[in-house]
């Protein structure tokens, strides 16, 4: 027996939570909340064995999935829809990030969730059918069975966002992000049939094994657009741009949602998607052009728009976005030099690093942007409000939570020895890298080292604000979170600050164990150097570059929002109203969505009543119009008296009689 053998138990034990939840919690303390922190726990702990068993192993895939669906034979290939498991090294890693997360952040909840009254129960029904299917989606053995389980996703996001719907704010965002992430499932749900039509099959054992797809001649614009699909699905579920603008307004819900949902886990799923699919994408350079674009320009255009933002969650909500860039950025960078690469081993291996930067950065970051969410979740819990402007001089009254928030800045930052460094520097080689294949990829370093200075100034701008100064009135009464909260904050923050380390180990450590595959089918491992990273680091000039960026926007953060002594006129309300406006209206996007939906999808929509009822509706009226109408006329004859019908049958025969003569006699 092997614990890789019962992988299909980790997304079944949340369930299970949830139905004791759901039918006892009433009768339990927090509602039913120790059910779903068992049920994860239990999750958690299948997931940390079937990963430690797979990394342990020799590094093939484990699969096992049995019949779903079977659509019979046609043309000599047999269609079938299939459900199962798939574990490989991306499957692994992700098991223990999500599963590790989502038990710390339903322990957080019941600290934070205290006060919620009979909300509760439902509160935690959904956490755990939220977690259901993120890691469904994450073992899953095909395309199909990962959108359902992408699906469920998107349903507990709407819940959950909207968790407090007497606000109006929290249904009007819980509606948005419901509709703009819609638009990305229309576009993953087209990518599985252009890919299902291409190779009759969703399963990733299959699709990933060149010796398969190669036996189909499948034309290249088809498989080009299935994986832009995919990327589009990315762009939906991963706030990328243009569909970023829902992420911002999500902060209505709780504040462990914002953690769990909308900074670890489902907005990871997009990238996740993209990096499943990578064995597929390599053969599409124009594909990874366009992930590199949108991810290099979006974690630019999402900094600059936290840089005065008041709201704490906002702020890391858009410093979300960006990081969420930077992800896509390595993978489209890496997967570009891999497709153009032909049979070079060494452009090859660069490529890998672009791959293995973005699941790196993922990682790193689920842990350190979990802790900075729920560290903001543990000021408004103490201080009552989400406005920076009502806050001040926090660190007296809230230790431990500004020490870990201090602690998520600086990794997010990018300052060694915290994770941020490690994989950020990663991602920005990979752009390097990329530029000595095609020039143009320089203009995409410039973004993202530009971006580390942008991060580094919000997040210490947040953090300057929220904890140092002037006791703020709301100050006076605040207190440090319960064990509850304050636990998950510190061992969140030990991560925060030694998971970058864990390319120092032998061989890579967990990073550079992951793989992707060429398009000849090359299994290509990323780089093994241990300690050597740090000579490769610190011997090269990008390093110092990214470094000082970081490093001169922590200071001016804190020569603007500590001392006062610097200005920031430039992009505030009593300065420059216009950059003020363009940046607190969000760039316009939100007027912009407006005036889609109302002069395009709403005039769509009557066009289509229009159709409906005028054109559809009409056809059949005037059918039955036609036919009431004659029955109408033909009823009057029917008076019921003998005598009529008598008289009509007369003239009737008479009739007959006539035509009868005239044609006899026409003979």
């Amino acid at each position: 027996m092997t614990f890789v053998e019962y992988t299909w138990l980790i997304p079944l034990l949340p369930i299970i939570g949830l139905i004791l939840a759901a039918a006892f919690g009433r009768k339990t303390p927090e509602d039913g909340g120790y059910f779903v922190i068992g049920s994860v726990a239990l999750a958690c702990a299948m997931s940390l064995l079937v990963a430690y068993e797979f990394f342990t192993g020799d590094g093939t895939p484990v699969y096992a999935s049995q019949v779903w669906i079977d659509l019979g034979t046609i043309n000599g290939v047999q269609y079938q829809f299939e459900i199962g498991y798939y574990v490989d090294y991306l499957t692994a890693l992700l098991l223990i990030v999500v599963s590790i997360l989502c038990t710390l952040i339903v322990i957080y909840s019941l600290g934070y969730m205290h006060e919620e009254g009979d909300r509760k129960r439902r509160y935690y029904v959904e956490i755990a059918l939220f977690i259901t299917g993120m890691l469904g989606m994450v073992v899953a053995s095909n395309y199909l069975e990962a959108f359902i389980f992408w699906e469920m996703m998107g349903l507990c996001s709407y819940l959950l966002i909207g968790f407090w719907y007497y606000k109006p704010s929290a249904a009007k965002a819980a509606k948005k992000a419901f509709l703009t992430t819609r638009i990305g499932d229309i576009s993953f749900m087209l990518g599985i049939i252009a890919l299902f039509g291409s190779f009759g099959t969703l399963n990733y054992h299959q699709l990933f094994d060149p010796a398969f797809t190669e036996s189909f001649d499948v034309n290249y614009w088809m498989l080009l657009f299935a994986m832009l699909c995919f990327f589009g699905a990315a762009v939906g579920k991963s706030a990328q741009f243009p569909l970023h603008d829902w992420l911002p307004d999500a902060m209505e819900g709780p504040t462990t949602v914002s953690a769990l949902i909308h900074a670890a886990t489902m907005v990871k799923a997009g990238v996740y998607l993209v990096a499943r699919s990578f064995p597929l994408m390599v053969h599409t350079p124009e594909v990874m052009i366009v992930i590199a674009v949108i991810g290099g320009f979006t974690a630019f255009f999402a900094a600059t728009q936290a840089l005065n933002n008041f709201n704490i969650k906002r702020v890391l909500a858009y410093s979300t976005i960006s990081q969420l860039g930077f992800m896509f950025l390595a993978l489209g960078c890496g997967g570009y030099i891999i497709a153009t690469a032909g049979a070079d081993e060494h452009l090859l291996e660069v490529g890998n690093t672009g791959y293995m930067a973005a699941i790196f950065h993922l990682m790193n970051h689920a842990f350190f942007k979990a802790l900075l969410f729920l560290s903001a979740g543990a000021v408004i819990h103490a201080v009552h409000t989400e406005d920076m402007r009502k806050m001040g001089g926090l660190s007296k009254k809230l230790k431990i939570t500004s020490l870990v928030m201090l602690i998520g800045a600086l990794a997010i930052s990018g300052i060694p020895p915290f994770s941020g460094f490690w994989s950020k520097d990663l991602v920005l080689e990979s752009t390097i890298a990329a530029a000595g294949v095609n020039p143009w990829f320089w203009i995409l370093y410039i973004a993202g080292t530009v971006t580390a200075f942008l991060t580094a100034f919000y997040m210490f701008r947040l953090w300057f604000m929220t904890f140092k100064g002037e006791e703020s009135e709301a100050a006076h009464h605040a207190h440090e979170a319960p064990a509850s909260m304050w636990v998950p904050l510190v061992i969140l923050a030990i991560a925060a600050t030694i998971t970058g380390l864990f390319l120092l180990m032998p061989d890579g450590g967990l990073p550079a164990v992951i793989y992707t595959v060429s398009p000849e089918g090359l299994a290509i491992p990323g780089e093994t150097l241990g300690l050597g990273w740090i000579e490769k680091f610190f011997t090269a000039w990008p390093t110092y570059v990214s470094l000082a960026m970081a490093v001169f926007g922590i200071g001016v953060a804190y020569l603007a929002y500590y001392k006062k002594t610097l200005s920031m006129a430039f992009y505030t309300k009593g300065g420059n109203k216009r950059i003020y406006d363009v940046l607190q209206r969000r760039y316009y996007f939100p007027e912009f969505y407006d005036y889609v939906g109302e002069k395009g999808m709403y005039g769509l929509a009557r066009l289509v009543d229009f159709i409906d009822r005028k054109v559809v509706d009409g056809v059949v009226n005037a059918i039955a119009a036609v036919a009431v109408g004659s029955s109408g006329r033909f009823r009057k004859a029917q008076t019921g008296m003998t005598q009529t019908y008598a008289a009509v049958v007369v003239a009737a025969v008479s009739v007959i009689l006539v035509l009868l003569y005239i044609f006899a006699g026409v003979r």
